[in-house]
């Protein structure tokens, strides 16, 4: 059951492009880079990582762009230029401390089924490639870019019980 699951998540690893943005890419006339990151999944990301639950970055592309978001977002374990993310996850695991039924990953596209299967819980935004979509665990109802990995964040710190006590810090603030 996927609430069972979810009540054991330690550590959420994510896929960059089509998860944190919406798989475009834009390049200035200099050739420079630039990706378009959701700030309402920043806020999830910051959330989840206030109540103790750890952040992973695996993705097959290298950007400077990525790595001045995660600088931002306080995320320090980045692995891009992953062309085999399944190859790493033993890594990250040691590295973290938990086990893979204590993992989720969200992907979203072919390069990411291999580590879907390694994880104890996979998840594939809405707008993944159909195949993603059948073999995870869980799909967002958001598309990558616009507030997927916030939906992750938040389903996580609800099954978690971390929730209500974030509600009420908000709410509570003068």
């Amino acid at each position: 059951m996927v609430l069972n699951r979810l009540e054991r998540i330690k550590l959420l690893i994510l896929d960059i492009d089509g998860v944190l943005t919406d798989g475009g890419i834009v390049y200035n006339d200099n050739a420079v880079e630039t990706k378009v990151f959701c700030v309402k999944d920043g806020l999830g990301i910051r959330l989840l990582m206030e109540a103790g639950i750890d952040l992973c970055i695996i993705t097959g592309r290298r950007s400077d762009a990525l790595h001045h978001r995660c600088k931002n977002l306080g995320i320090d374990l980045i692995f891009d230029g992953i062309d085999n993310k399944a190859a790493i996850f033993d890594l990250v695991l040691d590295r973290t401390g938990v086990n893979a039924e204590e993992t989720a990953f969200v992907g979203d596209d072919l390069p990411d089924l291999a580590l879907m299967k390694k994880v104890g819980l996979s998840i594939a935004v809405a707008d993944a490639h159909q195949i993603v979509l059948e073999n995870a665990d869980m799909v967002t109802s958001a598309k990558g870019g616009k507030g997927a990995v916030r939906e992750v964040c938040e389903t996580i710190l609800k099954a978690r019980g971390f929730w209500e006590n974030i509600l009420e810090r908000y709410l509570s603030q003068q």
